[in-house]
């Protein structure tokens, strides 16, 4: 079973940053596309951005795009999430999944299927 931990939220004021960071429980992370989502209180989940099993195919939410950048490092397992001017409506709980791909292609999607394996979630608040 496919494990992922989610780490780097925490409180920041307006305007700040943080990373995000997915560490998945794989050695053979090019067979997996990456997304990051988002809950907020009171809200249902969103797709906030995805990064294929390539790495070249990447897509944003519109909410997000120009702030918020995805990465990953297939060496180390991990998928990044920078966030920068935060806002307090970013203010969420934030996952990330994993869905089985190809080798290295260019499947993305941010909208959720039930094929993904999920992390629980951390948590980011950007308050003043």
């Amino acid at each position: 079973q496919l494990q992922l931990v989610e780490s780097g939220g925490g409180l920041v004021q307006p305007g700040g940053s943080l990373r995000l960071s997915c560490a998945v429980s794989t050695s053979t992370l090019d067979y997996y596309a990456i997304g990051w989502f988002r809950q907020a209180p009171g809200k249902e989940r969103e797709g906030v951005s995805c990064i294929s099993s390539s790495g070249r195919n990447i897509k944003y939410a519109d909410s997000v795009k120009g702030r918020f950048t995805i990465s990953r490092d297939n060496a180390k397992s991990t998928v990044y999430l920078q966030m920068n001017s935060l806002k307090p409506e970013d203010t969420a709980v934030y996952y990330c999944a994993a869905t089985r791909t190809l080798y290295r292609n260019s499947y993305c999607q941010t909208a959720e299927n039930e094929s993904m394996y999920w992390g629980q979630g951390t948590q980011v608040t950007v308050s003043s």
